[in-house]
This record gives structure tokens, sequence and C-alpha cells, in this order.
């Protein structure tokens, strides 16, 4: 197996509340609550370490809140590359309903001042070393613009390691101009960081593989996924299943996409088994791959076609 690097610059504590409809203006009584500690490139480690990688996470956390997130190292044997930042990591409330919908009411986190952003440079080479792949994934926290997280991804591509992107908005389209290895955003993401309608997305999905984006992995929630790589261009649906809540799913999918290219699977089976751990996360709170049995029969499911 391999050894894998996920950098999260702006990891949060989730408090997911569930509850039949919410009403807005109303008292709303949860039907249960869990905690955890999360962010993007978290929740990709999480799924990795479950397929039987090494996992080392760094990125930027606060101190004045990281117990959580160092018991989930400390439980996961996650060796721990965060810079620590004065203040609290921030805080997302999710408001997962019966119907599957989400409400994301997200906290601002603390500010990553010029010295933390320095640390993270300086250490990058030494952290990055040893690994086979490198993900970076998030979104980006207060006092990191797009111009560094570019500089960022930069170093990481200098390093010679595959470079796998998952984020949105302003940071999505700096990334996208470094080339990584494999980017995946999903529909919404892509359109607006590309400026195109969603009828174009498959053609703007080639033409970042011809800037040099190896591999394009364009989520489609309930309707799929579209993959876009070396003499790959497959899509698969999932089966259906219930909703308990969609969060984690897009860092499923792009976990064991990562798992199957570095253990050199053909794109086929690599796909199928993703979109099921993808279909699986939606099934449950948290994050990781905790049924195997349930994902053999989603596994068994999975429809994978070619769009050649």
């Amino acid at each position: 197996m391999a050894r894998i690097l996920t950098l999260t610059l702006n990891p949060a504590l989730d408090l997911t509340l569930r509850l039949d409809s919410l009403q807005p203006g109303a008292v709303n009584r949860g039907q249960a609550l869990v905690s955890h500690a999360a962010g993007k490139g978290l929740n990709v480690a999480q799924v990795l370490a479950d397929l039987g990688h090494r996992v080392t996470v760094g990125g930027f956390l606060g101190s004045a809140n990281a117990a959580p997130f160092e018991a989930l190292f400390h439980r996961r044997g996650f060796l721990d590359a965060f810079v620590r930042v004065p203040g609290e990591t921030r805080s997302n409330i999710k408001l997962s309903e019966h119907s599957g919908r989400i409400t994301d009411i997200n906290g601002p986190g603390p500010l990553v001042e010029a010295e933390h952003r320095e640390a993270l440079l300086e250490r990058l080479e030494q952290i990055v070393a040893g690994h086979d792949a490198v993900v970076v994934a998030g979104s980006l926290p207060q006092g990191v613009e797009p111009d560094w997280f570019a500089l960022l991804l930069r170093r990481l591509k200098a390093c010679g390691v595959p470079l796998v992107l998952d984020s949105s908005g302003a940071a999505l389209r700096a990334g996208l101009a470094v080339a990584p290895w494999l980017v995946k955003p999903n529909e919404e993401e892509l359109a607006e960081a590309l400026g195109v309608a969603s009828t174009e997305l498959l053609t703007a999905a080639l033409h970042l593989r011809a800037q040099g984006v190896e591999h394009v992995l364009l989520s489609r929630g309930a309707a799929g996924v579209s993959w876009f790589g070396p003499d790959i261009a497959l899509e698969a649906r999932p089966p259906k299943v219930e909703v308990v809540s969609t969060v984690g799913a897009g860092d499923s999918l792009l976990a064991a996409t990562l798992h199957g290219l570095l253990e050199g699977w053909p794109a086929e089976r690599t796909l199928r088994q993703a979109t099921a751990i993808a279909a699986q996360a939606v099934t449950q709170l948290g994050f990781g791959i905790h049924d195997r049995e349930q994902l053999a029969r989603l596994e068994a499911g999975v429809t994978v076609t070619s769009l050649a």
C-alpha cells in the first residue's frame, strides 16, 4: 500500500443534527447530534486508511480546540504534520433532514497569518518526502489568498509526486492553472470555475485534459460520476440508496479513485468500487468504510459505461 499526504487548510469540527424536516423560524427538535473532526482532506484520509494506506495529515489547525482532531489522528494512526495557529478551528453545523437534504452553516475559522503560511512552506519538502501522492482538499481559511494557494500547489508539484486537488471557487480556479495530476470537482464547482454552462462540462473536462490535467473526475451527485483520463472516458451510475447525509460522498469517491490508481487497477474496476464507496457514504453519518458486506452489494449494483 501507499503513503499518502492529505493537506486540509481549513478543517472543521462538524456538528451534524438529524431532524425530520427543517422549519425555518420555528423551534426544531433534533433526533440525533453527532460531532466529527472533519474537513475534506481529513475525510479523504479516513477512507484511504480504511483501504489500507498509511496517511500523513497536514494543513492549519487551531490550537485552542485541537483535542478532537488529535484524538482522530491517534485513533486512525495518522502522522500529524499540521501547523498550529492561534484560535479555534471552525465549527460547521449541518442540518440533515429525513429527505436527505443538508443545510450547512459554516463558521469562519481562525486567521492564518504570514508566519504560519511560511512555516508550512518551509516544512513542505520534508513533509512530502517519502509519500506516493499528495491530496489538497477543501476551502481556504482566512488569511490564505488564491495566489498563495497556487504557490503552495506549484511547490507541491515540484516535489515530483502526483498532486490531487479538490476545492471550489477561486481556489479551484487558481489550482486548475497549476494543472494537478487529478482534479475532482462536482458539476456546479467546475461550471463556476470555468465560467461555462452545465451542458458544456464534458467538453470542459476534455479541455482540462488537453491543458495538462491527467485525470478529471466529475462528480454528478445521485447521477453518478464521469471520469476522463489517459485512454479513459467512463461514466458510472450508483444504485439507489436511502440517503442519510451527502457529507463526505465526494471525498470518499476521490479517496477510492486514488486508491485504484495507485494500486494499478483497471479503470473500470477502480470507478466501480469508488462509486460504490461514495454511495455507501451517503447512507451514514461520519466517514470511512464501516460495512464491507453492504459495500459489496452496492458495488454489484454500479453501472459503468463508456463515454467514448
